[in-house]
């Protein structure tokens, strides 16, 4: 364990940071034309070329908007790069969500965040009601007071890229430093940051258990940690591929979804010895998972697109498909008053869903921004969802029972 300090970032920083560049994905090309070499300069020093050609498409306007929330680019050249975008890569309409009416009406408000470029993602609530969120490329935490809209972000080492953060009782941000192997916890009072040295390489999403300590999953290490905040010590152990999201029951029971497996695991808080599920078909994969009242494992199957429920006391499982079909991904997914609240990932725009469990039926929202990804999901004190796009670097808030003013 060591502490370091870090200064706060101006909220002046509207510009791109100087993260490394992604290899093309898979050799894929761009097609020649005019605006070709602007892309190629502008758009792959953050990621590969296979972000713009497996995207759902946009129209000028639309590509626009999205890289204007990830660099600045001044006209013509902007110009230039929305109408090359536009000709290449259309709106495609095998992606469009289908988008279902229903009973519940919601509020979606969204905030692009001040440092571009940054993938915000996995916004949290902190105790006095601040939304904090991590951003990934840019290794810092923000906080957002969604009253006003001021934002104010804080610099994390510069190699930790946090993927996922969570408030401690005591008014602390901790964070799973993705690329530095390490849990950290900032104190916002002071800018004082304490970094935990991680075996697994790669820590991935967090959870606080009701006795204080804190869980965490390791996709590329297949590992599982756990952390006691008040002595330091680290305990991990490997595990079943590339877990994932990880949530705790109101027994205790730490649960663990697998990305690289079809199954689902409960911990064992104290021992941390794992029984595992297994979810049918196994070409199964989920990312996130949510808990109802009564101890139901509620999850998104994102490569069949189906949501899933598992009774931990009997074993049994069922899956209903997602209203977009099997190539709608579910991703994040969570539980407000027993009903389940996820997205369709695969779609543009990204669609919000609710599923009654009580009359099984589907209602689904396009999200205003829509470029994607909600990769997670937090419900706030008052019922409502914290969301997040990270590929348009902003962070929002679905206010459930709220009239609808973005949607006829």
């Amino acid at each position: 364990m060591h502490k370091i300090s870090l200064l706060v970032l101006g909220l002046s920083a509207y510009v791109l940071l100087g993260v490394p560049a992604s290899a093309q994905q898979g050799g894929v090309m761009l097609p020649n034309g005019e605006g070709n070499e602007l892309v190629q300069a502008m758009c792959t020093q953050c990621h590969g070329v296979g972000q713009i050609t497996g995207s759902g498409g946009y129209d000028a306007q639309g590509w626009r908007e999205l890289f204007s929330t990830m660099v600045e680019i001044p006209d013509p050249e902007a110009s230039l790069l929305a109408s090359y975008l536009a000709e290449h890569f259309p709106q495609r309409a095998e992606r469009r969500p289908v988008i279902l009416p229903g009973p519940e009406t919601v509020e979606i408000t969204e905030w692009i965040v001040p440092t571009l470029g940054q993938r915000s993602r996995d916004p949290i609530e902190a105790l006095d009601g601040a939304i904090w969120w991590t951003g990934m490329w840019a290794s810092l935490a923000g906080r957002l007071d969604p009253n006003t809209g001021e934002m104010r972000e804080y610099q994390l080492p510069q190699e930790a890229r946090p993927h996922t953060i969570v408030p401690d009782g005591q008014g602390n941000i901790w964070y799973t430093g993705n690329s530095n192997a390490t849990v950290g916890m900032l104190d916002p009072r002071t800018g004082e940051i304490t970094e935990y040295a991680t075996e697994a390489r790669d820590p991935h999403s967090a959870v606080f258990h009701p006795n204080g300590k804190l869980y965490f999953t390791a996709q590329g290490a297949a590992m599982l940690g756990r952390l006691d905040p008040e002595t330091g010590e680290l305990t991990e152990i490997a595990t079943e591929p590339r877990p994932y999201g990880i949530q705790v029951d109101s027994k205790g029971t730490v649960w663990v979804a697998y990305n690289g497996t079809n199954k689902l695991g409960a911990l064992d808080p104290e021992t941390m010895e794992v029984r595992l599920y297994e979810v049918p078909n196994e070409d199964s994969r989920i990312r996130r998972l949510g808990i109802a009242s009564d101890d139901m494992i509620w999850y998104g199957n994102s490569t069949m697109g189906r949501i899933g429920r598992l009774d931990p006391s009997t074993g049994e499982i069922k899956e209903w498909p997602s209203p977009s079909g099997p190539d709608s991904h579910p991703y994040a997914l969570a539980v407000v008053d027993d009903v389940i609240w996820y997205n369709e990932a695969g779609m543009r725009p990204d669609a919000l869903v609710r599923f009654d469990p009580a009359t099984e039926q589907f209602q689904s929202w396009a999200i205003p921004s829509g470029a994607g990804i909600i990769r997670n999901m937090w419900v706030t004190r008052d019922g409502n969802l914290l969301i997040h796009q990270s590929s348009s670097n902003r962070v929002g808030v679905v206010r459930i029972g709220v009239p609808d003013v973005t949607q006829p």
